[in-house]
């Protein structure tokens, strides 16, 4: 089956058609682009007295604090928490649920999904549902999604409630030093992803599901993972709809499928 990228307003019940993958090119380092040895000494000079005279000139002679090794680390740390906020400013404040669905087929590797998925483990970690819900399914992407009464009730009650039991089971999972834990990567098996259909599970509108996603992360030097039940996409990108597991007997949570190294993904009908 063959999926597109398209953009577009879902207007068929057809399953959408998969495309292909990207490359990058690598500048490598030309040694003979360089002078000679005494031509090197010749430059270094010159910049030297350039770098001085100019030095001299903006600081009014005065020698500046030279940096830290603590200072530059701090700086770096800094800049990191910000792009990483802004990243997470992006996902949590763009309101995609009011925009119809399309046929997009979501990309595992997108910088959106990237983000959820770092929001998702932030709140594992810190056993937050706040944190963790930029990785979530819209609300409002789910009103236009199911034919059923009250939606938001059950989306709410159910749906929310459910992660929230399943992001504290998965944080108990990691022990006494959770932050230990670090997120190695994310195994979505596209291979695996289908096309559900309007009409069927009580769905006005179709999306894309794929069951059985993995979490992978390293903690004390051993390899752990643990599943993510389904996946399902709303306007070309995926979102956790549920964790634990889909169907459950308790209000409890639960962790699907924990196992020493990065485990495997088997395929699934759910919906």
């Amino acid at each position: 089956m063959n999926h597109s990228r398209d953009d577009k307003p879902l207007s068929s019940l057809e399953a959408p058609r998969l495309r292909g993958g990207s490359g990058a090119r690598v500048r490598r380092w030309d040694q003979s682009r360089f002078p000679t040895s005494v031509g090197i000494t010749a430059v270094a000079v010159v910049i030297l007295v350039v770098g001085i005279s100019g030095w001299l000139a903006t600081t009014g002679g005065q020698p500046k604090e030279a940096p830290t090794r603590a200072k530059a680390l701090q700086h770096t740390r800094t800049q990191h928490a910000l792009s990483t906020t802004t990243v997470a400013s992006v996902t949590t404040t763009t309101d995609s649920g009011s925009l119809p669905q399309t046929d997009a087929f979501p990309e595992a590797d997108s910088t959106r999904f990237q983000s959820e998925m770092s929001a998702l483990w932030d709140g594992i970690v810190s056993d937050s549902l706040t944190t963790a819900l930029p990785a979530f399914f819209p609300e409002q992407a789910y009103e236009q999604l199911k034919n059923i009464s009250d939606a938001r009730s059950d989306y709410e009650d159910r749906l929310v409630g459910d992660y929230s039991l399943d992001i504290t089971a998965a944080h108990n999972l990691l022990g006494a030093g959770p932050s230990s834990a670090i997120l190695v990567g994310v195994d979505v098996p596209a291979r695996y992803g289908h096309w559900v259909p309007p009409g069927v599970c009580d769905n006005r509108i179709g999306y894309f599901e794929v069951p059985n996603s993995r979490l992978v992360y390293e903690q004390g030097g051993v390899t752990h993972s643990f599943g993510i039940a389904s996946l399902i996409s709303w306007r070309g990108v995926w979102y956790v709809v549920h964790l634990g597991t889909i169907l459950r007997s308790t209000d409890s949570g639960e962790v699907e499928d924990p196992e020493i190294g990065p485990g495997y993904s088997e395929p699934s009908s759910t919906c």
